[in-house]
């Protein structure tokens, strides 16, 4: 099961990401951009998600994601990482977020990192 070490370290090896901290709670930026963060006590992320395909997500897995009420009108959806998969999931939906949040010259630089499992 991932844990919060996990988030931090598979988000600090995405290119040009910083952590800092936010509301009171680790955040992770691209270029500046936030991509991902670490509420709950650290046992969940919070990352970009598209509102059409987090609402299907939410509803095929309601045990695993979810959307704060404070978060329902932007573009990110909640994760707990105790019930990811394995580290591999945990790298795949950070990416993708990360992806969400990178500026054109970055997702030309890294094209393995617009697949799934790219790594």
């Amino acid at each position: 099961m991932p844990d919060a070490e996990d988030v931090r370290r598979i988000a600090l090896s995405l290119p040009d990401t910083t952590e800092k901290i936010a509301w009171s709670m680790p955040t992770f930026r691209v270029a500046g951009k936030m991509f991902a963060t670490l509420p709950e006590d650290e046992t969940s992320i919070a990352v970009r998600c598209p509102k059409e395909e987090r609402d299907e997500l939410v509803m095929a897995e309601p045990g695993k994601f979810w959307i704060a009420d404070h978060e329902a009108q932007f573009a990110w959806v909640r994760a707990r990482l105790a019930a990811l998969e394995d580290e591999a999931e945990l790298r795949d939906i950070l990416a993708d977020s990360w992806r969400q949040a990178a500026p054109p010259r970055l997702l030309d630089a890294y094209p393995e990192l617009g697949l799934a499992g790219g790594r």
